[in-house]
This record gives structure tokens, C-alpha cells and sequence, in this order.
């Protein structure tokens, strides 16, 4: 990522492991490379969240819909449609505007600070 993107761009990354940051060779490194934030999500909500909105996707449009005799039928089904989603794939798109968001972010590293200095 940092030989890809142009010099003059800061690099925000959206993580997940809020522990990784503080292990001693991670420091140097973004210390290092100071076009590069970290922000960080809270614990272990982030990917859990696309998950959550997969399945759901995956009842609303597949089994709620389906009779299924037996588990095979079921799995057989959610395979299919993961081949056909895969042939035309969509995005999830935010919806929320950015100010929302960052707003989310602000609230959510006073909460971490509060945390932290206890």
C-alpha cells in the first residue's frame, strides 16, 4: 500500500484488533510511516456486522422464501445462491454520511481515552 499510493496521500486504515497497535515493532513501524492512521473499530464488531448483514441477505432472499426436506437441500440452496450472487456481484454501499460517521468516531476515542486512563 505505501509503494501504491501516491506520496502526498495520508492513509487511514479501519481496524479490528484494537491490541495490535501497541506491540513494539507495530509502534516503530507507524512512527515510521506517519501518512499512515489507525482507527479502530470497537471489539469485534466491524466484520461481525457484514457477516450479520450476509446472513440476513441470504434469509430475506433465499431460505424464508425456500421448503427445504433436509439439511443437504438447505445447503444446497445457500451454495447456489452464493454462485449466482458471485456471478453479479453488488457491493454493500454505506449509507450513512460521513459527518455521521466521524462523528461515531469521536465519541467512540473519548470513550477509549476514558477507558485507557483508568
Amino acid at each position: 500500500i505505501d509503494r501504491e499510493t501516491p506520496k502526498d496521500l495520508a492513509i487511514h486504515m479501519i481496524l479490528d484488533n484494537y491490541g495490535t497497535h501497541n506491540h513494539p515493532r507495530v509502534r516503530t513501524w507507524l512512527e515510521k510511516h506517519p501518512r499512515f492512521h489507525c482507527h479502530f473499530t470497537p471489539t469485534s464488531s466491524s466484520w461481525l456486522n457484514l457477516v450479520e448483514r450476509w446472513f440476513g441477505e441470504i434469509t430475506r432472499k433465499r431460505i424464508r422464501r425456500g421448503v427445504f426436506k433436509s439439511v443437504s437441500d438447505l445447503v444446497l440452496a445457500i451454495k447456489e445462491f452464493i454462485r449466482l450472487n458471485n456471478e453479479n456481484p453488488k457491493p454493500f454501499v454505506w449509507t450513512k454520511k460521513v459527518e455521521t460517521i466521524l462523528e461515531k468516531v469521536q465519541r467512540c476515542k473519548a470513550v477509549t481515552a476514558t477507558l485507557h486512563s483508568n
